[in-house]
């Protein structure tokens, strides 16, 4: 078992020893996760953040609650503009709408007001909720106006023209649009996930599935340069050093995998659903990505061919398998296709676990289809090296 771990180890250490791979496989995945989440993400319901400053007055609730009216936008309340800005920085909430201390108070005497709305740079999402805010702000507006002018002209004071222009502006006949939808919404789904949830399970496939890819460079290495027949030479057998190897490419899926999966929890506050079945669906998938870089390590003759061919089989196996355009949206054909991948069964484990709030013994038929393309990698591989190695 000693000889296992440091052959593992060893083998594990050896990938993050090149610089390159640093970037890619701990600054390059977290880049491609915000850049989705700030182009795509957010999930297709707004969430806008809402800041009171100092006491909320009537105008100032009946904002909020027209806010709150509006088709396909929840409301969530922040205490602090500072903790608003953040959330939006973050993709926690689209937009962020910060009414001022003032409003009631500067209305109800006759002056402007500035209503503060946060958004992140470039967002659609947020620009699209700004465009319905600023109606709504600018509706919440017309009462006001009204009372000001029939007050100005002495018909009663500023409170109670106030009262009758919301009574008629609440009664006052309006053009509406009423939609259908047929059928079940393929985005149904995605309906409460946040900015950076969908792109994170997938960018986690993808990455863990080429990291190991990369590890069978080394591997290929190890036997061009006679370093398996030397190990071989000392009182370690085949078994041995197979099993190490193995353990190895485990070690390197592992560490990419926990990587993306608590950086992004941390960072972007990204739900990975229940934490016993995602550490099950990595820990099962990364098995899998181990056993197909050593198969990878037994056919290619040398570093070039496992460096180009492997990525290219690794970016077509993920997009194949759903982890660069959700399965949702595949025509019937290539869904039954993409079941042949390991892609398609763990990110559709992590849609159970964070999108339908399963846990680990909802997603035992994906991890059982998992641990048999695990075995059949490892199998394969292992009998393909062990010819290697020995002849």
């Amino acid at each position: 078992m000693r000889k296992i771990l440091t052959i593992g180890w060893v083998n594990t250490l050896r990938l993050f020893r090149q610089r390159s791979n640093i970037f890619f496989v701990f600054v390059f995945p977290v880049l491609i996760i915000l850049l989705l989440g700030m182009m795509f993400g957010g999930g297709f319901d707004a969430r806008v953040g809402v800041v009171v400053e100092g006491e909320e007055g009537p105008l100032a609730a009946s904002l909020v609650g027209a806010i709150d009216g509006l088709d396909r936008v929840a409301v969530e309340r922040f205490g602090l503009a500072e903790a608003l800005t953040d959330a939006v920085q973050r993709g926690q909430v689209t937009a962020g709408v910060v009414i001022p201390a003032s409003y009631d108070s500067a209305l109800m005497g006759g002056e402007a007001v500035a209503v503060g709305f946060v958004v992140r740079p470039n967002d659609q999402n947020g620009m699209l909720a700004r465009e319905s805010v600023g109606e709504v702000v600018a509706a919440a507006g017309m009462p006001i106006r009204a009372a000001r002018f029939a007050s100005a002209k002495g018909a009663g004071t500023f409170a109670d023209a106030l009262a009758l222009a919301q009574e008629l502006a609440a009664t006052e006949p309006r053009v509406t649009v009423a939609y259908t939808e047929a059928g079940e919404s393929v985005f149904q789904d995605f309906e409460n996930l946040g900015t950076f949830d969908l792109g994170a399970g997938q960018e986690l496939v993808l990455f863990m599935f080429l990291t190991s890819l990369a590890g069978a460079a080394d591997l290929i290495l190890t036997r061009r340069l006679g370093v398996a027949r030397r190990m071989l030479s000392t009182p370690t057998s085949t078994g041995v050093i197979l099993v190490g190897e193995a353990a190895g490419r485990f070690g390197v899926a592992m560490v990419q995998g926990v990587y993306i999966m608590v950086g992004t929890l941390v960072i972007f506050g990204v739900d990975w659903g229940d934490p016993l079945g995602a550490i099950a669906v990595v820990v099962i998938f990364a098995l899998a990505g181990s056993g197909a870089a050593m198969l990878s390590g037994s056919i290619f003759r040398n570093e070039q061919q496992a460096g180009g061919l492997g990525v290219l089989l690794g970016l077509g196996l993920a997009a194949v398998g759903g982890a660069m355009v959700p399965v949702e949206l595949f025509p019937d054909t290539m869904v039954t296709i993409a079941r042949f991948t390991p892609h398609y069964w763990a990110i559709d484990a992590f849609a159970d676990l964070v999108r339908r709030n399963g846990n680990v013994v909802d997603i035992l038929p994906q991890l059982g289809i998992l641990a048999a393309f695990a075995a059949f990698f490892l199998v394969l591989a292992t009998w393909r090296l062990h010819r290697v190695l020995t002849h």
